[in-house]
C-alpha cells in the first residue's frame, strides 16, 4: 500500500484541521494548537514511549485492519531507536461492529493497567476481531470479563472513539493505519525507516531537529 502524504492545515471549523496536499501550507507550522492538543494530549488515549518526549507520533488504527496488525513490530523498533519519541494511539474502529467491540474492550482495559498486553494480543489474532474472539483473548490473558464489559460503557471510552472519528473526518484521513507527526500524515503500512522519516520531518517542522 502506497503512503499518502498530507499537510494538516487550519482550514476547518471547530479548530479541527482539514487535510490538503503536501506543499499547500504557506507557514512552517500550519496545525492550530487546539488541533495538536486534541490529537496528541487527549487523556483517554493510550501512550507509549517517552511520556515527556519532544515529539508525538499519533497512530490511528483498527484491530481488523491487516496492515495495522503488521505495524506492531516496526513501532516497537521505532520506540527502541528513538528515546525522545512519544506515541499516542487513536482507536478508530472503521471496519464495523466487531472493530467497535474490540476498541471498546481494549480501552476498557486501560484503567486496569492491562491495555498493552491486551492490545498486543488482539493485534496478534489470526481471526477477525468480534465479540467472541475478543472476549476469548481477554479470558486468556486473565482479564475479568464482567468488569471489562462494564468498563466498555464508560464515558471515557465513548469520548475517545467519538473524538477519533471527529479528528479523522476533519483531517480527511483515508483509513487505517494513519500516522501523524508534526503537520504531516501518512497512510498505509510503513517500515520503521518510513516512520523514522516522518518523525524526523516533524521535528524539523516544529523546530526541534
Amino acid at each position: 500500500m502506497m503512503p499518502r502524504r498530507l499537510v494538516l492545515t487550519s482550514a476547518a471549523a471547530c479548530g479541527i484541521a482539514a487535510a490538503l496536499p503536501a506543499g499547500a501550507a504557506d507557514r512552517p507550522n500550519p496545525m492550530p494548537e487546539e488541533l495538536r492538543q486534541a490529537l496528541e494530549r487527549d487523556p483517554t488515549a493510550p501512550t507509549l514511549g517517552n511520556p515527556d518526549g519532544d515529539i508525538t507520533l499519533s497512530v490511528f488504527f483498527d484491530y481488523n485492519c491487516p496492515h495495522c496488525r503488521k505495524m506492531v513490530a516496526p513501532i516497537r523498533e521505532l520506540i527502541s531507536s528513538d528515546p525522545r519519541l512519544r506515541i499516542t494511539y487513536r482507536e478508530w474502529p472503521v471496519f464495523g461492529e466487531g472493530s467497535d467491540f474490540a476498541a471498546r474492550a481494549s480501552l476498557a482495559s486501560l484503567p486496569m493497567e492491562r491495555y498493552w498486553q491486551f492490545h498486543t494480543a488482539l493485534m496478534a489474532m489470526k481471526d477477525r476481531a468480534a465479540e467472541a474472539s475478543v472476549m476469548r483473548v481477554a479470558r486468556r490473558i486473565g482479564l475479568d470479563e464482567a468488569a471489562l464489559r462494564r468498563g466498555m460503557e464508560a464515558e471515557a471510552v465513548d469520548r475517545h472513539i467519538q473524538l477519533s472519528f471527529q479528528l479523522a473526518e476533519h483531517m480527511g484521513l483515508m483509513g487505517t493505519p494513519t500516522f501523524i507527526a508534526g503537520d504531516e500524515a501518512i497512510f498505509g503500512e510503513q517500515s520503521r525507516a518510513d516512520l523514522a522519516g516522518l518523525v524526523a520531518r516533524g521535528r524539523r517542522t516544529l523546530g526541534l531537529a
